[in-house]
């Protein structure tokens, strides 16, 4: 557990500060470009902080790769056309690729 008053407490990214800039980013910058019906169901990898990204059917892989590249990256997730990465005790639902 990280005491409050912790540099550790102090610097790590609040998570729902991450969601949101994810989802801004990826909404703004990146969703035109990957929401294609060859890349539907796959995992992007968004580095928060230089918008760079990878794609991979492999949460992990697309991950690993990124990185590879940006070891410190803020990293944000998505799975390109449905509203969550994983559904657990339910199901994905796809999004219109309007």
């Amino acid at each position: 557990m990280t005491h409050p008053n912790s540099k550790e407490a102090t610097t790590a990214p609040n998570h729902l500060k991450i969601a949101r800039r994810g989802q801004d980013l990826y909404n703004r910058s990146i969703r035109s470009q990957v929401e294609k019906r060859e890349q539907i169901g796959k995992i992007i990898a968004i580095d928060l902080d230089t918008g760079n990204y990878e794609i991979d059917d492999n949460f992990l892989e697309a991950i690993d790769r990124l990185r590879s590249q940006f070891p410190d990256a803020v990293i944000w997730s998505e799975r390109i056309g449905f509203n969550a990465v994983y559904a657990v005790g339910g199901s994905l639902t796809k999004v219109d690729l309007a």
